[in-house]
């Protein structure tokens, strides 16, 4: 089903140093956070549909509102507001349901102090990924984190990352987050970097006084980028590995070079199809963008063919909608946007029809005073018979990266034939899709939900997609080599 993402763009907000410190950020972080749960609470399905995925929403609506509020009075600047606002919208565990900065934030690559090394997690523990070459008295790669000033490296994960940093409910959370365990990121409301930390290494235990060292941008990106796979600069592209077709799609963002990547899969598609080993690589393919599931279904279809994979797209099933005035006129806004676009009207009459029958559909749910209503989403296709192009396996690569989109995308490759899954676990998303985004009072930060129910998805609420046994891939994700040489194996 493809995601219609009609999202705001975030304005950057230059803001003079006397300027912020004008600024009553305690009071706006209030602000904020009491808008964000009213929005959320009037409009947001989850606060009225039943079920597993509506309860986790409510219990966290109210009393994480309480949470985030005793905590408000340490917000001092533009960077404590937004992570107060990020721990209130993790707090609701739904990758869906996000509070982010309308300025550009501290970004990954940022720390006032580090102890000059990395933490990876690896499953289900911390360990050491990456010492900055020259460092000395640090613990070597490989070695496991115990504790930290004697609390045990979990409760600090959990105290100084989880829904700061991420949702460490998650695999693709912990991943993420990892390398901020023993760095301070500047966030007033944890503890900065640990003093001493015992480490273990085989049955040896060591303690190893942590020192600050020397911070600067290309040093904290190189530490976070040989822990953490990072898509580079050129995400989307078709190279050979090893005699085969290597498939790079680390992106489904609007302003990728889609053109000229299709372009190169359409010229290269016979050799695609008549290939005796393909790889799709989604690592890192964030799908938060508008129309990602569009990208990802596109680059099928080309693989393929459209009249193969047809009948093995997931069923819609029916979409439950929340009937408030707010999200009619989220519909009735897009609806004038397509009516006003002549090569829309022309191209697309389905979808202004179909757009058109859910505006119809709210203003008669309102008017019965209905709380909620559904819609038939995509029926399901019979299978055309259309012989299958592609010749050899296709191994299909992900990590903790590939989100929403990416995921839409997966629901259909893992459905083709001589198709495997490997790497490691995916991101996960909520049934409520569709984001609408509202600007909070403060103007300094926007929030994100999706606005409808997809109950019937096939794929289960934050399930995530995991590699079969055999197919996960253990080793450092960030070299790149190793996971390129692994791959390989695959095929053997």
């Amino acid at each position: 089903m493809l995601r219609l993402i009609s999202a705001a763009s975030a304005l950057a907000l230059t803001v003079s140093a006397g300027a912020a410190a004008a600024q009553d950020f305690r009071g706006l972080a209030r602000q904020d956070l009491q808008a964000a749960h009213d929005q959320l609470r009037d409009n947001h399905p989850a606060a009225v549909i039943p079920g597993a995925a509506g309860d986790r929403f409510r219990a966290w609506l109210d009393a994480g509102l309480v949470d985030a509020q005793s905590k408000a009075g340490q917000v001092q600047s533009g960077d404590s507001h937004a992570y107060l606002m990020r721990y209130y919208a993790n707090g609701f565990r739904d990758g869906n349901t996000t509070i982010r900065p309308t300025y550009e934030g501290l970004g990954p690559f940022f720390a006032t102090a580090w102890p000059g090394f990395t933490t990876r997690w690896a499953g289900d523990h911390y360990e050491v990924a990456y010492v900055r070459q020259g460092l000395r008295g640090a613990p070597p790669v490989g070695a496991t984190l115990v504790s930290c000033n004697g609390e045990t490296a979990e409760d600090l994960a959990r105290a100084k990352l989880d829904r700061w940093e991420g949702d460490l409910e998650t695999a693709s959370g912990r991943v993420r987050t990892a390398p901020y365990l023993l760095w301070n990121r500047n966030n007033p409301f944890t503890r900065g970097m640990p003093q001493t930390c015992t480490f273990r290494q085989g049955r040896r235990e060591r303690d190893y006084e942590l020192k600050i060292q020397p911070v600067d941008r290309a040093a904290i990106e190189a530490a976070y980028r040989a822990t953490v796979y990072t898509p580079g600069a050129t995400p989307l592209a078709v190279e050979t590995v090893n005699g085969r077709p290597w498939i790079n799609v680390h992106s489904l963002a609007d302003n990728a070079d889609w053109a000229a990547f299709f372009g190169q899969v359409e010229s290269q598609v016979d050799a695609i199809r008549g290939a005796q080993g393909v790889v799709i690589d989604l690592r890192g393919a964030e799908g938060s963008s508008q129309n990602s599931t569009a990208r990802g279904y596109g680059l099928a279809n080309r693989i393929w063919t459209p009249e193969f994979t047809v009948s093995r797209q997931p069923e819609a099933g029916t979409i439950t909608y929340r009937a408030t005035q707010a999200n009619r006129q989220w519909f009735v806004d897009t609806l004038g946007r397509m009516q006003a676009d002549p090569r829309f009207v022309q191209e697309s009459g389905p979808v202004i029809e179909q757009t058109a029958a859910i505006v119809a559909a709210f203003d008669a749910a309102l008017a019965a005073g209905q709380e909620t209503f559904a819609m038939p989403g995509r029926a399901a296709v019979p299978d055309t018979g259309a012989a299958n192009p592609v010749q050899g396996q296709v191994v299909v690569l992900v990590d903790g990266g590939c989100t929403g989109g990416c995921l839409d995308t997966l629901d259909l490759l893992t459905r083709l034939p001589n198709v495997r899954l490997v790497g490691s676990t995916t991101g996960v998303d909520s049934i409520f899709i569709e984001p609408t985004v509202v600007r909070l009072p403060s103007n300094y930060a926007e929030l994100s939900y999706g606005h409808k129910a997809w109950i019937t998805r096939q794929r289960g609420d934050n399930q995530p997609f995991t590699p079969a046994q055999g197919l996960a891939y253990t080793g450092n994700p960030a070299d790149e080599a190793a996971v390129r040489a692994w791959v390989g194996t695959l095929f053997q």
